[in-house]
Order: C-alpha cells, then structure tokens, then sequence
C-alpha cells in the first residue's frame, strides 16, 4: 500500500513542474516518470529496502516520498539543461 501512496505523492509532487522552465531530460514526460521513480526508490530506501503494508501505511508514507520526488525532478533538470545547451545554436 505504501507503493501506491509514494507514487501518487510523485505525480502530485510533479504537477509542480510547471512553474520551471521545461528542461527536463525527455521532456514533461521524462519530468513525470522520473519523479514517480524517485519518490519510489527514496521511499524503498528509508523503510530500510522494504515496502510497507497496508497496515503499516500512514502519513509519513507521504511525506518520506516528496524529498525523493523532488530531488529527482532537479537532477533531471540540471541534466537536460546541460544536454539542451550543448545543442542549443548561437544567436546574437
């Protein structure tokens, strides 16, 4: 159940990506995947490599996600920017 709740705080963590500029590795859909993974892979590694049960799922389910999500959202950003400003044209 613990799944479920970091990758709905991953897309909700997403929908913030709107207020950058789009330069994201792969797009708004590289940004949307690669948030869902990050929440994914942070929340997997601070329940200590387990995935929690429905039991067990609480709020802070949600909030050990957003760290993940965010972190991943700004590494894909720094990433896709230097990849966009090797390609980018020289204007005057």
């Amino acid at each position: 159940m613990a799944m479920v709740v970091w990758v709905m705080m991953g897309i909700a963590i997403w929908h913030f990506a709107v207020f950058v500029p789009d330069r994201f590795y792969g797009g708004i859909v590289g940004a949307f995947l690669v948030a869902i993974l990050g929440s994914i892979v942070f929340g997997f590694l601070v329940s200590g490599l387990t995935v929690p049960g429905r039991n067990d799922t609480d709020l802070l389910q949600a909030v050990v996600a957003i760290p993940g999500a965010a972190l991943a959202l700004a590494l894909s950003w720094v990433y896709g920017s230097r990849i966009e400003g090797e390609h980018r044209p020289e204007v005057l």
